[in-house]
């Protein structure tokens, strides 16, 4: 007890009555000075008796105070212990690599282990790795469960050097460090968030999509037999999984259910869309569902707006489907039949009246289509241009990036005097022309990373979109006018119909319908694939207005070149899976490697028992996949995954980062993937 010394501020404490001694000391010497030699004298005595009684109880004082504080130390570390060890909460201390050093009554209590157990705390919770251990000041939280109880374990350095007094003479190494582990028991929290995320509201909205072509083969008498069966099957699929559901009209529903009741259908996987296709009393053609949902918002308003555009997401893909909204979150099910193609064209013909509207007015028309701009796109940005010229409005094409496919088509164009030099112009000049006194028309896309120039979107309100393809999450926002119709063959024929009924000054010369024939045939595969009434409805307007069918195939033939590669593309393919066919078109030597690609694909929809091929090719630093199917597998729902899109057996995207080998091997695991969770079979 000899060797210990008071420190610090306490020792500071202890010495200042010394201190007063120098004070003493200075009042004698100014008495002196000032020749008050008695009252100094005085003075003197009182501060040498002063200096001894000081110093006598500084030097008897010091041990005792000393060893008062020692043992008031060693209570207060034993009060410190005792709390530690029944703390209500089971805590830890740790080494570095996690190995347990010391546990109070709480942990050893949950774990069942002893005072003496110090092994690595990965051993009693697996779920703490050696990743969860903190690596440097920020803490670290990991979720346990033992015991049917569920516990944060919050993970945090404690450094030696700061269990120390900072004043103290005995300081420890900067590195060195301890590791404190907590656990707070949030069972009761996780059942109350759980219970209040199952009670979240779900609003959803339910249509029969073909209901009135699914009863134009139905006997009268048999009608409301058929819906009434529909709709059985549609209240106790709902009613089962404790949902309200409540018809608007004759093909419209409303859906009011719990979180829950929607993790139920998830599940299942909406097995009410397979289940309604089985009813069948004559019918020639199934009746499908479309279902919006939403959920997640603020208000019941708020999740009844997203309901409802989900709802028109899902119509907008071609319906069959499930669409689900949750805040930003989008996710589908479904989709995997061909969207029923409708027979009359009355909606062809209000389109057409308000695009003729919008035009009239505004002072010019710009027309663009997506990146690579195929023969379709061309197509039908040229028949809008015909609609604005017949408006008597200026008219330009967007051909910033051409491909050597529609090259000549351009070419032609320009070569012919009777149409402006400025037809075709690159995104420069139409981010100059582009205001809010012009109208911007879309073509052959819906999606808004894909188009030739996005950035015209945000220079205009007046945007109106013409497309065949689903629609996915990224849909371009905020158009006046939106024709979207996933039957349709192309964008050409979509486009056609709207010029029936444009106007009675619509004049379609030889070279204009050459072009949207042609893209109507590549997009069909020579009328092959997604062909349709219609489809053939719009050729023949167009061969009545001057479309030859010898000049278009002499303006699609291959090249020695593209022959080639494809030719080698189809002797290389994988076969994967059995169903699957996955190859790799050049590039090199290529004019449109991306059209070869595509070309492949079809070639290879001809083998027997393939199902579906997917042709990959490097071009522009960018990894493009043509995907194609006949009816059995939706490529639509692969690509997506991928970032693409397209429709249930035409289909593609575009990747970037990857080799081609690594993104053969990405396109592997996602159908893999897709099995496993039942998106594809």
């Amino acid at each position: 007890m000899n060797k210990l010394k008071v420190t610090g501020k306490l020792k500071t404490y202890l010495q200042w009555p010394l201190a007063l001694i120098f004070l003493w000391a200075a009042m004698v010497i100014i008495l002196f000075m000032r020749e008050e030699r008695q009252a100094g004298i005085i003075a003197l005595v009182f501060t040498a008796l002063y200096s001894v009684i000081a110093l006598v109880l500084y030097l008897k004082s010091s041990p005792t105070l000393l060893n008062e504080m020692v043992d008031f130390a060693t209570q207060y570390g034993q009060v410190q212990k005792k709390l530690m060890q029944e703390f209500l909460l089971p805590y830890a201390i740790l080494d570095e690599r996690g190995n347990i050093l010391w546990t109070n009554d709480e942990f050893r209590a949950l774990t069942g282990k002893d005072r003496h157990y110090h092994r690595n705390i990965a051993t009693l919770f697996e779920e703490v790795s050696e990743e969860h251990l903190p690596t440097g000041e920020e803490m670290m939280s990991v979720t346990i469960e033992r015991d049917g109880r569920i516990y944060r374990t919050e993970l945090s350095r404690v450094y030696v050097d700061e269990l120390l007094d900072d004043e103290s003479s005995l300081k420890g190494d900067e590195s060195e460090y301890l590791i404190a582990a907590c656990l707070f028991d949030e069972t009761e929290l996780s059942r109350l968030t759980k219970a209040h995320d199952d009670n979240q509201v779900v609003c959803g909205m339910l249509s029969l999509d073909n209901y009135d072509e699914a009863l134009e083969g139905v006997e009268d008498v048999r009608r409301s037999l058929l819906l009434a069966l529909v709709e059985r099957k549609i209240n106790k699929y709902f009613s089962d999984v404790d949902c309200i559901i409540r018809k608007l009209s004759h093909d419209k529903f409303f859906l009011l259910m719990r979180k829950k009741s929607l993790d139920e259908c998830e599940e299942q996987r909406f097995s009410i869309l397979d289940d309604v296709k089985t009813v069948n009393i004559g019918n020639e053609m199934s009746l499908t569902l479309s279902i919006g949902i939403g959920y997640g918002a603020d208000s019941y308003l708020a999740c009844a707006d997203s309901a409802r555009a989900a709802m028109e997401l899902a119509l907008g893909r071609g319906g069959d489907q499930v669409v689900i909204r949750d805040g930003f979150r989008t996710r589908f099910f479904g989709g995997n039949t061909e969207s029923t193609e409708k027979m009359t064209r009355v909606k062809a013909r209000v389109k057409a009246h308000a695009l003729q509207e919008i035009i009239d007015g505004k002072s010019r028309v710009v027309v663009m289509g997506h990146k690579i701009a195929d023969i379709d796109a061309l197509g039908a940005a040229i028949g809008i241009y015909i609609a604005a010229k017949a408006a008597g409005k200026p008219a330009y094409i967007v051909a910033d990036d051409i491909s050597d496919s529609v090259r000549p088509v351009i070419e032609g164009f320009r070569a012919d005097p009777e149409y402006e030099h400025d037809m075709f112009i690159d995104a420069d000049r139409a981010k100059e022309i582009t205001g809010a006194d012009s109208v911007l028309v879309v073509v052959d896309t819906n999606r808004a990373g894909y188009t030739s120039c996005p950035e015209l979107l945000s220079l205009t309100n007046s945007i109106v979109v013409f497309d065949h393809h689903r629609q996915g999450d990224d849909r371009i926002q905020n158009t006046v006018l939106s024709y979207l119709e996933p039957y349709a063959s192309s964008a050409c024929e979509m486009v056609a119909e709207v010029l029936q009924y444009f106007s009675e000054n619509l004049k379609i010369r030889g070279m204009e319908a050459d072009a949207m024939y042609a893209g109507i045939v590549v997009d069909t595969n020579n009328f092959v694939t997604r062909t349709g009434v219609r489809t053939f409805e719009a050729a023949a307007y167009l061969r009545r207005n001057g479309a030859d069918i010898t000049r278009v195939r002499k303006m699609f033939r291959d090249d020695l070149a593209d022959c080639k590669a494809k030719a080698q593309a189809v002797a290389q393919a994988e076969i994967f899976e059995d169903i699957y066919a996955i190859a790799v078109c050049p590039s090199e030597g290529l004019h449109s490697p991306t059209v070869v690609s595509a070309q492949a694909a079809n070639e290879l929809l001809n083998i027997v028992g393939i199902k579906a091929t997917f042709v990959m090719t490097d071009f522009n630093d960018k990894i493009y996949i043509s995907a194609r199917a006949i009816d059995e597998v939706n490529v639509q729902l692969i690509m997506e995954r991928l970032g693409g899109g397209g429709h249930l057996n035409i289909a593609g995207a575009q990747i970037t980062g990857y080799t081609i080998g690594d993104a053969i091997q990405l396109l592997k695991d996602t159908i893999r993937t897709m099995k496993e969770e039942g998106d594809i079979s």
